[in-house]
């Protein structure tokens, strides 16, 4: 197929882009470079320089490459922004979707795959978190997320847009060309590796007094290569759908650390401080759904083999992208 990828300098975008390539896909990735890499773009895929604020910009590039598909990834992601600055979600994650859509139905190309989140569902009843849990977000992030989706079913059954949207929490791991480094750094993963590279003195645990065997929250970790595999399975749903996607299982944040230790062999000194504000004890996402209905099957279940993968990259590139 024709694909083009929405945000495909970021990272998960990047490394969907490299799978898809490697499959015999033709791709082309739209980015405005704000959060993402120029060096993240995998160099067989045609990369087309635009913002989704600019409606005639992503129209003439799905218009110039004659895509039969568009993976979304581009939005903003982080949780505590969102509470500062809701404008900025609502517009980038909702109205500048909005022009992705209408450039889509304006062209023709009937065929989505929506990076939404697990964040719609806020704190959830149980876990793990499946498809039938009420959505009720406690962040303008989470809201701008369940918003889209919203929007995604009336374009199907108003304009025939077939989409699939993909709800997850804690991507982490690389592949061996492509790994994680965002601007603002707010995944557990990459910040405790930074302190195992000398990056940073130590690294920060939030509350110690969960409901959970050692204390500290509990999230579902899922590799980068399993979850870009998911969205190239969405490729091909024979319906507009929503998933859910983890390994059922999760780790807490001393288990991460823990982890981490071992597989770098090196020392991670740890502080402690107090909670924050709207972190659950548990999040964790059930994915029988897609397992059954796209036989979607993760190879990388184990915590120390996501961690070896990053590790190994960031020991390659141990400042990133460096752009």
């Amino acid at each position: 197929m024709k694909i083009l990828v929405v945000g495909g300098a970021g990272y998960i975008g990047s490394i969907c882009t490299e799978l898809l390539l490697d499959e015999g896909h033709e791709v082309a990735v739209f980015d405005n470079f704000v959060e993402g890499h120029r060096a993240a773009v995998d160099r067989r895929a045609r990369l087309i320089e635009g913002d989704l604020a600019d409606r005639e910009t992503i129209e003439l590039a799905l218009r110039s490459t004659g895509v039969e598909a568009v993976m979304h990834f581009a939005a903003s992601a982080l949780v505590g922004e969102s509470m500062q600055n809701p404008s900025k979600y609502f517009r980038n994650n909702i109205a500048n979707g909005l022009n992705l859509l209408d450039a889509m139905i304006a062209t023709g190309v009937n065929r989505l795959v929506f990076s939404s989140t697990c964040a719609i569902f806020g704190p959830p009843e149980r876990v793990p978190i499946d498809e039938t849990l009420p959505q009720r977000p406690i962040n303008p992030y989470g809201e701008s997320k369940l918003a889209f989706e919203r929007i995604l079913r009336w374009y199907d059954e108003i304009h025939g847009l077939r989409f699939v949207a993909l709800r997850y929490f804690n991507a982490a791991g690389a592949s061996e060309r492509f790994g994680e480094q965002h601007r603002v750094e707010t995944h557990l993963i990459p910040n405790v590796l930074k302190v195992a590279l000398g990056q940073k003195p130590h690294v920060e645990i939030y509350g110690t007094d969960y409901d959970t065997p050692d204390g500290t929250c509990i999230r579902d970790y899922i590799h980068i290569l399993d979850l870009s595999q998911a969205h190239i399975l969405a490729l091909g749903a024979a319906k507009s759908e929503f998933y859910n996607i983890g390994t059922g299982g999760g780790s807490s944040v001393r288990e991460v650390i823990d982890v981490c230790r071992a597989v770098t062999g090196r020392d991670i000194p740890v502080v402690e401080k107090p909670r924050r504000a709207g972190d659950p004890p548990r999040l964790i996402a059930a994915s029988a759904k897609i397992k059954s209905e796209l036989g979607w099957e993760p190879k990388f279940q184990r915590l120390d083999a996501i961690i070896e993968s990053a590790w190994k990259w960031h020991q390659r590139f141990p400042n990133g992208y460096s752009d």
